[in-house]
């Protein structure tokens, strides 16, 4: 790596892929791990993080899944002192993602104590029957006690995920679920709209989403949350306080982040990588990195209007013609179609979605990239 590279500030992902079973709407890489798997496992992921030059900055770190916290605080902690050993943690947001019935009180102040100072819990629905549904491992009361238990081992920033448009799902239910995740504390909410993934039990199954049924949910959502005092910030997230994701802007933002663990996502200096969806060669590998598939490149002009118009800050035309040389009539002209329509705002060359122009995004970016 260059030195220009290793001054930039990166985003770093660590998949662990432990689940003690796979929910019917996953399509995430997880296996099942016993003891012993999970300490090579640790250790291999230690080993890929070593394999990195020491003068590399992060300012974020994300533990994602499978179910992180299944792995168990002290291994979490292990990778977490491996990762301070070889990257400068510029004052970075360390996340952990959780199931309410993987974590206890010990284990969350041990995290805490360790440098974690963000918990995102995998809450998707506040009724059982939507969470027998899902094929979820944990209730209600397990949420509640998991929140409450983050909080008690010093944590002040919870964020919690909801799944909207499930099969029958009305909008009371979603609703009740929203009320429910702000009555946890959470200062951040995902709201993903279910996506059927090919080869899962749902796809299988026969499970669709209705469109339409799904925008209503949505836009009662988007309302409901901006009564709780949570301002939307991307299409599926909202924050109180300013408590965003910087993990996640930092993939909106098309800026750099490396990620460590089979089927984690790598984007550096242009370049697109990969880890193939395999534990095993993982875990055997002298040099896990040397596993890596190139992805091709990344960053380009239309991936940088996706991604932008993702965000409720929008596309700064200005910023555009800077980066791609791209003239920002053209692009205000294009948008100008949709703010009649009452799908975008525009407003000192910057293009914003609306609410609206949220559930037609794609459509909308394809007209502004025609």
């Amino acid at each position: 790596m260059n030195s220009n590279i290793c001054r930039q500030k990166y985003g770093l992902y660590i998949h662990i892929p432990f689940c003690d079973g796979k929910c019917p709407y996953c399509d995430f890489y997880s296996v099942v791990g016993d003891s012993r798997l999970m300490d090579d496992y640790t250790a291999a992921v230690i080993r890929a993080i070593q394999l990195y030059p020491k003068d590399l900055i992060a300012d974020t770190l994300y533990f994602g899944g499978g179910t992180p916290t299944l792995l168990g605080a002290q291994r979490l902690l292990k990778i977490i002192d491996a990762v301070a050993g070889r990257f400068t943690l510029c004052d970075a947001e360390i996340t952990i993602e959780a199931n309410p019935a993987s974590v206890n009180l010990d284990g969350l102040k041990a995290l805490h104590a360790g440098g974690v100072n963000r918990i995102s819990l995998g809450v998707q629905a506040s009724s059982e029957k939507e969470l027998g549904l899902l094929g979820r491992r944990h209730s209600a009361d397990d949420a509640k006690r998991a929140a409450s238990d983050a909080f008690a081992a010093g944590f002040d920033n919870l964020s919690a995920d909801l799944m909207l448009a499930l099969p029958e799902q009305s909008v009371e239910d979603t609703l009740c679920s929203v009320n429910f995740a702000a009555a946890l504390g959470a200062s951040h909410i995902s709201a993903y709209i279910l996506k059927v993934e090919e080869n899962t039990p749902f796809a299988r199954g026969g499970i669709s989403v209705d469109d339409d049924r799904a925008a209503d949910l949505y836009l009662a959502v988007v309302d409901q949350l901006s009564a709780l005092g949570f301002s939307q910030y991307e299409i599926s997230n909202f924050a109180r306080d300013g408590r965003v994701s910087h993990h996640n802007l930092k993939y909106w933002n098309c800026e750099p982040y490396l990620g460590i663990g089979p089927s984690a996502h790598s984007f550096v200096d242009g370049r697109r990588f990969f880890l193939p969806r395999d534990i095993h060669s993982f875990v055997v590998a002298p040099n896990p990195l040397l596993l890596t598939v190139d992805d091709g490149s990344g960053g380009e002009f239309e991936e940088y209007v996706m991604m932008r118009l993702r965000l409720a800050d929008g596309l700064d035309t200005k910023l555009c013609e800077e980066r791609y040389g791209i003239s920002p009539e053209i692009l205000i002209e294009k948008a100008q179609p949709f703010e009649r329509a009452g799908l975008a705002i525009l407003a000192n060359g910057v293009i914003k979605l609306t609410t609206e122009g949220f559930l037609v995004s794609n459509g909308i970016i394809g007209r502004l990239l025609d």
